[in-house]
């Protein structure tokens, strides 16, 4: 008898948290379904604390390694910047940096001469991490909850004097993912 009753309890006070558990899921609305934006990994300012714009060496590069192995090895599937699928060749490929560059000997007569400097990018060079994200709130309690969908390693490049990100590629969480 005893029995009959704590289970008629128990099972009463689950569908209780069960429709409770629907109620504050029906009270989340979506901010937005996508926002991307860049993270930075590697502070470029010693005077900050070591937390900002910084995430400490001993986790970073293990996680940064992880993430370029696993696009190169195709242990997940990497796409390019317009959602079209790289080959574990193609990412390996963009471990690879060619410039070709016109230079002027510092010696009379001053001639100008082709070169050419092929640069390995490795993970050590990853400065920043793209992340695309889909954010929920609830407007009461102004919790929010931000789902990654996707994120991409990026590199700090120059031309002709001027920085830019680079990024290598997506790797996406979500089966909506890419869109094109």
């Amino acid at each position: 008898m005893k029995f009959q009753v704590l289970n008629i309890y128990g099972s009463l006070l689950l569908l209780l948290l069960i429709a409770a558990c629907e109620r504050i899921a029906e009270k989340r609305q979506i901010i937005t379904e996508k926002i991307q934006y860049d993270v930075p990994v590697v502070s470029d300012d010693p005077r900050l604390d070591w937390w900002i714009n910084n995430i400490e060496g001993s986790k970073r590069e293990p996680f940064l390694k992880r993430i370029m192995e696993a696009a190169e090895k195709g242990d997940v599937m990497a796409y390019d910047y317009f959602g079209e699928p790289l080959t574990p060749e193609e990412v390996a490929a963009q471990g690879s940096d060619t410039i070709y560059l016109t230079l002027t000997r510092n010696y009379e007569p001053f001639e100008e001469y082709d070169t050419m400097l092929v640069r390995s990018i490795t993970y050590r060079d990853i400065s920043k991490i793209r992340f695309l994200e889909e954010w929920t709130w609830d407007p009461i309690t102004m919790q929010i909850e931000k789902k990654v969908v996707g994120l991409g390693p990026v590199l700090l490049g120059e031309m002709d004097g001027v920085l830019y990100n680079q990024l290598l590629f997506w790797v996406y969480f979500d089966d909506r993912y890419p869109q094109k």
